[in-house]
């Protein structure tokens, strides 16, 4: 954004700031009240984000960061690929385009207005929402196979797409896609009505995006976005200015072994974050693509900035982030099947970035590090939940107990809605007393969460803190680990590894344990 631009006043810019907020906050709400699929409309698995004419993110509704981070990356790809007019709308889950993971479908709408009737309408920016399938085809129920090493296993992918062009929707290209290829959706109607619902609020979006040009100019809009920016990387260089200048480094493993590496070198005005030294592309599905780990980047920096400013990609301005080909930058065949998988890449990965970048700046102790995805179902239907554990403490507070914490940020599947929809039965639910790593100030517990399963289903598990514990931070203790394990009707138990599946029968139970902070 350029500096050139006239200062705007402080009240004025913390209006309109609301007025940004409030829009995707009204995308959202629209979201959920449409949607039909219990991962959107109860677990509000989604986010929802406004961003500027040059596909910068500039406010997002307070949704799931690591969505929001990569959202400014997949508008700009989708920019270089689609030439976009009024009335068009795109669809993408791939993550060659700034996507995350198939089950996270991407939703973009440029947002025209003003300008004659005879002329083309001027582009005041872009609304878009990231919203997870529970089921998007793949190998196993949930599209999430702990076996995949392929992208092509992981489910149905879609490229680049217009979902509705020149105001016509596209409903039977995208529902072609959903139902067939190797993996095909096992719920293309659920797919649809979500997609649908996606579709209505980025409308909304449209709708008071458009209003606030009509009220109060283009020019305003414009002026006050690249305000909002501005704020966000003053803000951030404020708050590195806490830090002397010089390196700071952390390094830790997948509970595979795999290494995570990063450096910080920071310097006046500039800071550099490279991740060399993080091991190679991944053989299964914990690879992560360049939009998830600049997610993880923008939401540590935002961590740092103790005021309330909405996740903006001002605070990467000044920021070079270095992410050397391999694990956090595998390299996309144009076949799928050709192509790495990265389902865990987004849920797990992430997290580990978070807390290892944490440990550099040495400003928390590693939370529960995980999202303890859970994924069952059969040829009919698909349930995802991620459940909540301990998070990190820091020098001035205990860390919470059995939330979702950093790149997360969902509710878990109410009882009475699991139960009713689903033939399981939610045997028990309780804080993990004790898991929570030692100190001064303490770690957060866990929970254990105990599933009756009532059908034959595919149970499929992606976690991390397995094998290496959350580390403690200045002398603190390190949270206790997770596991998981399926008990089988006849008495017999099996212990899950960190990425596993395992088919139940009616009787048998998952007993699931979170790691503390």
């Amino acid at each position: 954004m350029s500096r050139s631009l006239q200062p705007v006043p402080a009240v004025e810019l913390e209006l309109f700031t609301n007025r940004f907020r409030a829009l995707v906050d009204e995308m959202g709400e629209m979201l959920r009240r449409t949607a039909l699929s219990v991962n959107i409309k109860e677990r509000l698995d989604f986010s929802c984000a406004l961003l500027d004419p040059a596909g910068r993110l500039v406010v997002n509704a307070p949704h799931i960061p690591v969505h929001l981070g990569s959202l400014g990356l997949c508008v700009r790809a989708l920019r270089s690929e689609m030439e976009f007019e009024p009335g068009d709308v795109a669809v993408t889950n791939h993550p060659a385009f700034g996507g995350s993971h198939l089950p996270d479908v991407t939703v973009v709408t440029p947002v025209f207005g003003g300008g004659a009737s005879s002329e083309k309408p001027e582009l005041l920016g872009y609304v878009a929402n990231r919203a997870h399938h529970a089921e998007m085809g793949g190998t196993r129920p949930g599209s999430m196979p702990p076996d995949a090493t392929r992208l092509s296993e992981e489910g149905v992918v879609i490229p680049p797409l217009f979902l509705v062009r020149g105001g016509t929707p596209r409903w039977s290209e995208i529902a072609g896609r959903l139902s067939t290829g190797p993996f095909p959706s096992r719920s293309v109607e659920e797919n649809l009505a979500d997609l649908a619902a996606a579709l209505a609020a980025n409308r909304r979006g449209v709708e008071q995006l458009v209003s606030l040009a009509a009220e109060f100019g283009a020019q305003t809009l414009r002026r006050h976005m690249a305000a909002l920016s501005r704020q966000a990387t003053d803000a951030l260089e404020s708050a590195l200015g806490r830090f002397a200048t010089g390196s700071y480094s952390a390094g830790s493993r997948l509970d595979d072994g795999t290494p995570l590496r990063v450096r910080l070198d920071l310097a006046p005005n500039k800071l550099v974050i490279d991740f060399e030294g993080t091991g190679g592309v991944h053989p299964g599905n914990l690879n992560a693509t360049p939009a998830i780990t600049r997610s993880a980047v923008l939401y540590v920096l935002r961590l740092l900035i103790e005021e309330p400013l909405p996740l903006n990609e001002g605070l990467l301005d000044g920021v070079e982030v270095r992410i050397p080909l391999g694990l956090l930058n595998p390299e996309f065949g144009a076949d799928p099947a050709s192509s790495p998988a990265v389902v865990g890449g987004n849920v797990e990965t992430s997290q580990r970035l978070v807390d290892t970048l944490l440990e550099a700046l040495g400003v928390a102790a590693c939370s529960q590090g995980t999202m303890n995805n859970i994924l069952f179902g059969n040829e009919s239907f698909a349930f995802y939940e991620t459940v909540c554990g301990g998070a990190g403490a820091t020098a001035r507070s205990e860390g919470a107990t059995a939330v979702h914490s950093h790149m997360t940020n969902t509710a878990i599947t109410d009882p009475e809605i699991l139960e009713h929809r689903y033939p399981v039965r939610l045997e028990r639910f309780a804080v993990r007393r004790g898991s929570g790593g030692k100190g001064k100030h303490r770690g957060g517990d866990g929970v254990t969460r105990e599933l009756l399963f009532l059908a034959p289903l595919s149970l499929s598990v992606l976690t991390q803190h397995r094998v290496e514990e959350p580390y403690g931070a200045s002398g603190g203790g390190p949270g206790s680990r997770g596991s998981q394990v399926v008990r089988r009707g006849s008495g017999d138990e099996i212990a899950l590894e960190p990425i596993d599946g395992v088919d139940v029968e009616p009787g048998d139970r998952l007993v699931l344990e979170t790691p503390g902070g």
